[in-house]
């Protein structure tokens, strides 16, 4: 198979509208980044879910910047062609658009990435033109925004207020963002979007007709336990049950003398 090109900003943005969706996956460690790399997924986002899936925290809130810093120098490591894209945390850019332009400026310098990603549009507008104007490329998030889970009483709450959505939509493009993710809308209101921007949509729980998807890796991977089972997640595999069963077989076989056996061990 003909590995793809490089991806870059401008073909990420040039995708708008192109016969081939875009992909994204999440990724916070090297051997996972190397092989969605190797996949051929467009984009990879070093999310600050990884508070969740990483670190067994209850939200994404308390992640800090030394943290994602650390899981995207790694990713950035494995990563050879696609673009990689790092969440910044909580309270690292709602301060001031200097404090962002600083903390996004750490980002990129210390790890290799190619751009930032923060919540929020039409609040964070001035935000977003002050990354664009240092030349960080910057990707916005609208819908349900995890970092905002006290404000919107909880996780997985559609977002349905549509003059909002299209409103942070059209914000974060006029500052210069160049794409946006939106995140549990319904799929009408997803469309209604997709077709008023000129830059890229990537849904997640916002149906088909965004420019783009993405994923957590370890939720489409069946890592996280089934319990989480939200209508917009389809599991790829089911790692979770085949990494218990390969382990069990590894403590049976030990504790019963079976491994290691003469062909696994050295003369």
């Amino acid at each position: 198979m003909t590995q793809p090109r490089q991806m870059t900003i401008p073909r990420f943005v040039a995708a708008k509208g192109g016969d081939r969706k875009l992909t994204m996956l999440t990724a916070y460690e090297y051997s996972w980044a190397e092989m969605f790399d190797e996949s051929g997924v467009d984009s990879i986002l070093v999310g600050d879910s990884l508070g969740m899936v990483v670190q067994g925290k209850g939200s994404t809130i308390p992640v800090t910047l030394d943290q994602i810093i650390y899981h995207a120098e790694i990713v950035c490591r494995a990563v050879k062609r696609a673009l990689v894209i790092v969440d910044l945390p909580f309270m690292t850019y709602e301060v001031s658009p200097e404090q962002a332009v600083t903390n996004a400026g750490r980002i990129l310098k210390e790890t290799g990435a190619a751009a930032v990603k923060i919540e929020g549009s039409v609040n964070q507008a001035r935000t977003i033109q002050a990354l664009a104007d240092a030349d960080i490329p910057v990707m916005a998030h609208v819908g349900m925004r995890p970092q905002s889970v006290n404000k919107l009483g909880g996780h997985g709450r559609i977002q349905r207020d549509s003059s909002q959505i299209i409103a942070d939509g059209k914000a974060a493009e006029q500052a210069g963002a160049f794409s946006v993710v939106v995140e549990l809308v319904p799929q009408q209101l997803a469309a209604e979007l997709t077709a008023a921007l000129a830059i890229p949509t990537i849904g997640i729980g916002a149906g088909p007709h965004c420019d783009g998807q993405v994923l957590v890796s370890y939720d489409m991977l069946g890592i996280t336990s089934s319990d989480f089972s939200p209508k917009f997640l389809k599991r790829y595999a089911d790692l979770r049950s085949q990494a218990t069963a390969a382990a069990r077989s590894y403590v049976e076989e030990v504790q019963s003398g079976a491994f290691p056996d003469d062909e696994h061990s050295h003369s």
